[in-house]
């Protein structure tokens, strides 16, 4: 999930659980919000990194691992109280600011790293959430990674919240918050639609439609302003639970149909699961990967047919692939990778050995370019190793990268 809708999320959970004491309420959302953040810190380790595996290797682990929670959680608590009295004295409109005290700073700090570690963890990337105890990478495949319906769920309660916080300012609030969002839902249409996963513009009418009673009808009689920030976001909260829930339930019913296709066609599933897509928990992906290949499908929970799966299937192995698995880079990429296949092409005293994820290409044109987290190694005759990393059109991390010794050695 990104790092700004788990921040949203955060500031939620501080407005609806912490909300008791005026004066304490802006550093408690400020710490549930920062708490949300924090385990994507760990992107300053793999962005500065020279690695071709950073991404893999650094993020998504210490810093969002329960293990470590605590100790987290503790240090950012002491380090809130330990800044504020500068805060306060470098601006005065914030000299009336408290902190709650330390065992409660701490919990909400906890509160929000442990959102995140969660919601992380529903989505199909994976999270090491018990690291260093284990690497094992947990993926419920509840959430897309980014999911316009949740982000809506967690920001649009604290917009009313606003809105209706001012009468002298909320008419012209709630027209420029609908404005705005009339805008992003549009956006969303074409951001979906440029990544291959298409929907009806009608739901952007529908969603148009959706803000503009959520941003107005409260001013009707006025009774949006007797309701205080932390009524809307506890209502919010409930909301989001109920979603997630429903998530869960839809994912259920998904599996089962993926599960199906694999025993009345009796192949050998290695592994399968339902990959939640874009726009709705109503959308999903089949994967299956068998010892020769995947069998991927795209369906909606909505058609009670049983979903038509389509075969992807592994190059013939050979030396290349062989001399490419006792790689370490390639073992480390393997732990990651939950759906590749492994595809070889050879030309003018090149040999290839593509390993493409389809973890996240249950998508309309499933053959448009390399898949995201496609991992490639470029042999010579020899069984040297020329280059491997990252296909640059597959994810927009790092071109290829040339590998020196030891790696270059030959086939044996």
């Amino acid at each position: 999930m990104d790092t700004i809708t788990h921040g949203i999320a955060g500031a939620l959970i501080g407005k609806a659980l912490f909300s008791k004491e005026k004066r304490v309420v802006p550093v408690a959302t400020f710490a549930a919000a920062v708490g949300a953040m924090f385990p994507d810190i760990d992107i300053v380790r793999y962005g500065f990194s020279s690695d071709p595996l950073a991404i893999v290797k650094y993020h998504r682990a210490i810093t969002h691992s329960f293990i470590a929670l605590p100790f987290w959680a503790i240090a950012l608590a002491l380090l809130t109280r330990a800044l504020l009295p500068f805060v306060k004295r470098q601006f005065p409109k914030l000299a009336d600011l408290e902190s709650p005290s330390l065992p409660l700073l701490t919990f909400i700090y906890a509160i929000g790293i442990a959102s995140h570690v969660l919601l992380d963890g529903m989505t199909s990337f994976g999270t090491r959430m018990w690291t260093p105890l284990s690497q094992t990478r947990v993926a419920w495949d509840i959430l897309f990674i980014i999911d316009f319906i949740f982000t809506a769920l967690v920001l649009v309660p604290q917009i009313v919240a606003w809105i209706y916080s001012d009468r002298e300012k909320s008419k012209s609030r709630r027209a420029a918050m609908w404005f705005v969002f009339t805008l992003a839902s549009i956006a969303a249409w074409f951001i979906a639609r440029s990544v291959g996963f298409p929907f009806h513009f009608w739901i952007v009418y529908v969603a148009v439609v959706i803000f503009a009673i959520l941003f107005f009808a409260p001013a009707r009689r006025g009774w949006g302003f007797t309701v205080g920030t932390p009524a809307w976001c506890q209502v919010g909260t409930i909301l989001t639970l109920l979603y997630l829930f429903a998530a869960t339930y839809a994912h259920h019913v998904a599996i089962h149909r993926v599960a199906a296709f694999s025993s009345s066609q009796g192949v050998t599933a290695n592994r399968q699961a339902a990959i939640p897509l874009p726009p709705s928990l109503l959308d999903w992906g089949g994967e299956v990967r068998s010892p020769d290949g995947i069998y991927q499908s795209r369906f909606d929970l909505r058609n009670p047919d049983p979903p038509s799966f389509r075969f992807v299937p592994d190059s013939p192995p050979n030396d290349y692939v062989l001399r490419a698995m006792q790689l370490p880079e390639v073992q480390l990429y393997w732990q990651f990778a939950r759906f590749p296949v492994i595809r070889t092409t050879s030309e003018s005293g090149r040999h290839v050995v593509d390993f493409n994820e389809n973890r996240f290409i249950a998508r309309q044109n499933p053959d448009k370019g390399p898949t995201p987290f496609s991992y490639r190694v470029v042999f010579d005759d020899a069984g040297n190793v020329l280059e491997e990393g990252w296909q640059a059109d597959g994810l927009n991390v790092r071109r290829m990268s040339r590998i020196l010794p030891p790696h270059g050695k030959e086939l044996k």
